[in-house]
């Protein structure tokens, strides 16, 4: 599975899970931070989840309808654990997430939205 931070992600988790061999691309690393709609428009373009810690992401996937290819928002989890979470979550809900899910992880739950089959229904 491919993955995209945000910018707000560390580039020390991003380094990380690169070191044990997952695709991760950081918003970091580009010239100047686009603002949320391109980075969620790259993620859909380039088959990546988006990793953010922003809430944003999900109204714009919700509410405004933006193709995404999955978003994963991560709130209140250790930095040590962070690059963890991220392993776990791709792994476990890979197949929710190709189907364009939303999975808010906490310390003590996830939260799974399933991708909408029709998002003009």
């Amino acid at each position: 599975m491919k993955l995209l931070f945000d910018s707000c992600m560390s580039t020390v988790v991003a380094e990380e899970l690169r070191q044990q061999g997952v695709d991760v691309t950081w918003v970091g690393d580009w010239p100047a931070d686009p603002g949320d709609r391109a980075i969620l428009s790259r993620a859909h373009a380039e088959g990546r989840v988006l990793i953010t810690l922003d809430k944003d992401f999900g109204e714009l996937a919700v509410v405004q309808h933006y193709p995404h290819a999955g978003i994963v928002r991560i709130v209140d989890v250790s930095p040590l654990e962070m690059a963890f979470t991220c392993r776990r979550v791709a792994s476990f809900y890979a197949k929710e997430l190709a189907a364009g899910a939303i999975i808010t992880v906490e310390s003590k739950r996830t939260r799974v939205r399933l991708g909408d089959s029709d998002p003009d229904a």
